[in-house]
Order: C-alpha cells, then sequence, then structure tokens
C-alpha cells in the first residue's frame, strides 16, 4: 500500500524523480510498510525502519538501518562516513544502475527484514570525549545563556561544534567560529541544519540560504 506523503514526495522531486520510482517499487514488492521519514519514503517492518530512500548531489541511495549487519557478498554497501556505526547504503547514478542490481537489492532487502525479525542489534562504540576548547569555555563563562542554549543541543549537535571549533588552529579563528554559530546554538540548531527554512532537504541545509535576498 502506498503512502499519500511519498507520492506528494515523488511528484515534487525535481532530482532522481525515476530513480526513486525504481527504489520505490523494489522496496514495496519486498512487502515492507511505505512511510514518510526525515522527509523521505521509509519503509518499515512492524514501525521498525529498514531501508530509506534519499538523494544527494552525485546520487541517489537506499540506505539500510542496520547495514552493518549484513553480509555485503556483492560489496556494494557504503559506510558514509566513520561515525556512522550502523547505517550502510548502496549507490547509484541512475536508474538504469538500479534495474541491473534489482536481484541483489531485493536479496539484501529480505536479509534486513530477517536481521529486523531476529532482533538483532549493532553494538556501537562510544565516541571518546571531546574537549571543550578554552575559547568555547570562555564564552561559556561570559554567558551562562549561551552555555545553557549549548548543553540543550543534541549530544551529536554538541559533538559536531566541539569538533569544528577545535579543528581551527589560532585562537582567533576558533573564537571567530564560535561567535559566527551562536545563533545557530541559540535557535537550538546543528551545524548542518537548515536556518533560512528554503532548503529541500530538510532540517538539513542544501545552501539555499546563498540565493535568500
Amino acid at each position: 500500500m502506498t503512502n499519500p506523503k511519498v507520492d506528494e514526495f515523488l511528484s515534487n522531486a525535481t532530482a532522481w524523480k525515476e530513480e526513486f520510482k525504481v527504489l520505490r517499487e523494489i522496496a514495496l514488492d519486498s512487502g515492507l510498510t511505505e512511510d514518510f521519514k526525515w522527509m523521505h519514503p521509509c519503509y518499515t517492518l512492524k514501525n521498525k525502519n529498514i531501508v530509506l530512500i534519499h538523494g544527494f548531489k552525485d546520487y541517489c541511495a537506499l540506505l539500510f538501518h542496520k547495514g552493518a549487519l549484513l553480509k555485503d557478498p556483492a560489496g556494494v554497501l557504503v559506510q558514509q562516513t566513520e561515525k556512522v556505526q550502523a547505517a550502510r547504503q548502496i549507490r547509484f547514478k541512475n536508474w538504469q544502475e538500479i534495474q541491473q542490481l534489482e536481484p541483489v537489492i531485493k536479496e539484501y532487502i529480505n536479509e534486513a527484514i530477517e536481521v529486523e525479525a531476529a532482533g538483532l542489534k549493532v553494538e556501537t562504540k562510544k565516541d571518546p570525549e571531546i574537549e571543550i576548547p578554552e575559547e568555547l569555555q570562555s564564552k561559556f563563562d561570559e554567558d551562562t545563556t549561551f552555555k545553557e542554549a549549548f548543553e540543550s543541543l543534541t549530544p551529536g549537535r554538541q559533538r559536531e561544534y566541539i569538533y569544528h571549533f577545535a579543528q581551527a588552529k589560532q585562537s582567533k579563528t576558533k573564537t571567530a567560529r564560535i561567535e559566527k554559530n551562536m545563533e545557530r546554538i541559540f535557535n537550538g540548531k546543528g551545524l548542518r541544519d537548515c536556518i533560512c527554512g528554503h532548503s529541500k532537504r530538510m532540517p538539513n541545509c542544501d545552501g539555499s540560504h546563498k540565493y535568500v535576498n
């Protein structure tokens, strides 16, 4: 059964429309329930996320939420970044690639369903504590409301900001980065979150703010 929100998503898609349609058909053929989460088509088993369809500038992808547990005999699964522990993608550049890999995709989806049905979980490693830069601590000391706003962010958003600030080599650059992002933090936004409201990849920023007058 199709989901009206996914129908609308496909109707409004400006990129990867045909690829999304093919991936949707494959996911639905697997007997999963079609949902719409994180602004993208998501396919679930008893309300548990199995796969998600999403697109980027250079590719579209089918994301397996517990992809790290799949055997991957075809060697097609991609880990987006080192920080992503559970999810894995299969990436495509056109609908022909999807059709060629359809048997493999269905095999992987079926295995992902079995993994979820068995209640298997990905053993995640906790990130080591990241030391707060002196410049950020100074801002906390100067402005307790800023400190409270920062601490109200999700742990992931906090880590991303701390890493971004700490990567600067010079103290003045760290301070400049902190001051540049203070408004974002006060608004409860992460480093990569949209703040202009015009992104087509909500809640993530896609650079649309550069063209807003």
